[in-house]
C-alpha cells in the first residue's frame, strides 16, 4: 500500500506534464477503440453469416440474374432443407440521400432462413397476406419515423415505376449484431409488374439463399448445386454466405488495410510520447534513486516504481478513453444511420484496448529503469542539487 501512495505521488509531481500525457493517452486509446470499431463494422456483415445458409448467384457476375426456375431444382439437391430468393431493388425514398438497402424476396421462405430476424406472428401473417407489404428494420424504423401502416413510396431506379409499400411489420434483430437497417417487400409484387412493362426481365432474380442441414456439407453441396447447372445459360458460383459478404469487404481491402495501420499506428507514437515522459521523470529523480540505493532499496524497488507510474499512467489513461468511446460510438452509429448497420464497441476491442495501453506502460517503462537500476551511487548523489 505504501509503495502503491509513493507510485501515485511521483506521478503527481509534475501536474501539468501528467495531465498532458494524460490526455494523449486518452486520445489514442480512444481513436484506437473507434478505428477497431470501424473495421469490425466493415466485417460485421461476414461475422453475422449464418454456418448453415450458401448463396448462389450467377457465376459470370452479381449483376447478372438467375431464372426464377432455378428454385425446384436447387431444393432437390440432397442436403438442402430450404430455398429462398432475394432481388436487389434499391428505389429511391423522397430524396437519393436517403439511401438504405432493399430486397425484393421470396417471402416465407425466405424469412424462415434467417431466424436472426425477429417478428410477431400477427405481422408476419400480415406481410405475407399483402402483395404490397413490407418490412422494416428496427434501426431504418428509428432514423425514418416509420410505424406500421405507414406507406412508404418508393421511385424505382433498377426497376422503374413508383412502388407504394405498406408498413407491415418492423424487424428486431436476436442479436445486438443482427442488420435492422434493411426493408424488405415481395418479389411476386415486383415481378406482376414487369410481366406487364418489361417482361423480358421478369421471372429472373439475383441470388438464391439456400439453408443446408450440416455447415461441414456446405462444400459437397455447394459443389452439387452448380454441378446441377453446369454448361447452362445462367451457370452458378454457390458460396458459403460469409464468403460472400467477404467478397463484397474484398472490394474495399485496401481502405481497411490502411485503417488498419493508422489504428497502430496512433499506438507507436503515443508509446513514444510515453517513453519521452517517463525518461524526462527518471532523470530528473536520479539522485533520489541512488539515494534509495544507498539506503539499501534494490533493483526490484526501483523497477515496481518507475514500471508502477507507467502503467498507473497508460492504464487510467485507457480507462478515461474506452469510458468516453462507449458514448461516441453509440452517438455516430445513429448519426450514420444505414451507412454501418451494425456499430458497436466489441468485447474484443475493449480487450486490445487494455493490452495496448499495457504494452504503451511496458515499453515507455524499460528505458528508465535499467538507467535507474544501472546508476552508480556516487554518480547518482552528485545530481543532487
Amino acid at each position: 500500500m505504501y509503495t502503491l501512495r509513493l507510485i501515485v505521488k511521483n506521478a503527481m509531481r509534475h501536474k501539468l506534464r501528467t495531465s498532458l500525457t494524460m490526455l494523449g493517452l486518452v486520445v489514442a486509446i480512444f481513436a484506437f477503440g473507434l478505428l477497431q470499431t470501424v473495421i469490425d463494422a466493415w466485417y460485421a456483415g461476414a461475422e453475422g453469416a449464418s454456418s448453415t445458409t450458401l448463396v448462389t448467384r450467377n457465376k459470370t457476375s452479381l449483376v447478372f440474374p438467375l431464372p426464377l426456375s432455378y428454385e425446384a431444382r436447387i431444393r432437390a439437391v440432397p442436403g438442402v432443407t430450404g430455398v429462398g430468393y432475394a432481388n436487389w431493388f434499391q428505389g429511391i425514398y423522397k430524396d437519393p440521400k436517403n439511401f438504405f438497402a432493399q430486397f425484393a424476396i421470396s417471402g416465407a421462405s425466405y424469412l424462415d432462413i434467417y431466424p436472426d430476424y425477429l417478428l410477431p406472428p400477427e405481422q408476419r401473417a400480415a406481410f405475407l397476406s399483402d402483395r404490397k407489404g413490407a418490412l422494416v428494420g428496427r434501426k431504418l424504423a428509428d432514423q425514418f419515423g416509420f410505424k406500421v401502416g405507414d406507406v412508404i413510396p418508393l421511385k424505382g431506379t433498377i426497376y422503374p415505376g413508383d412502388w407504394d409499400l405498406v408498413v407491415r411489420g418492423i424487424l428486431d434483430g436476436r442479436q445486438s449484431t443482427t442488420n435492422t437497417a434493411t426493408l424488405f417487400l415481395h418479389w411476386d409484387y415486383v415481378n406482376e409488374a414487369l410481366k406487364k412493362t418489361l417482361p423480358r426481365r421478369a421471372n429472373q432474380i439475383g441470388v438464391y439463399v439456400v439453408r443446408i442441414d450440416e455447415p461441414e456439407n456446405a462444400a459437397a453441396i455447394s459443389a452439387a448445386i452448380d454441378k446441377e447447372f453446369s454448361n447452362s445459360l445462367a451457370e452458378t458460383l454457390t458460396e458459403t454466405e460469409k464468403a460472400f459478404q467477404l467478397g463484397f469487404v474484398s472490394m474495399s481491402e485496401a481502405i481497411v488495410v490502411a485503417i488498419r495501420v493508422v489504428s497502430f499506428v496512433v499506438i507507436v507514437i503515443i508509446a513514444a510520447v510515453m517513453a519521452n515522459t517517463m525518461a524526462m521523470s527518471a532523470r530528473e529523480r536520479l539522485g533520489e534513486y541512488a539515494t534509495l540505493k544507498a539506503l539499501g532499496f534494490g533493483p526490484g524497488f526501483l523497477t515496481a516504481m518507475i514500471l508502477g507510474e507507467s502503467l498507473l499512467l497508460s492504464l487510467f489513461g485507457a480507462a478515461l478513453g474506452i469510458a468516453v468511446l462507449f458514448p461516441f460510438a453509440a452517438f455516430l452509429g445513429s448519426v450514420m444511420g444505414t451507412m454501418f448497420p451494425v456499430f458497436e464497441v466489441t468485447r474484443l476491442t475493449v480487450i486490445q484496448q487494455i493490452l495496448a495501453a499495457l504494452a504503451i506502460g511496458l515499453v515507455a517503462a524499460i528505458a528508465p529503469t535499467l538507467r535507474a537500476t544501472r546508476i552508480n551511487i556516487v554518480e547518482g548523489l552528485r545530481s543532487i542539487g
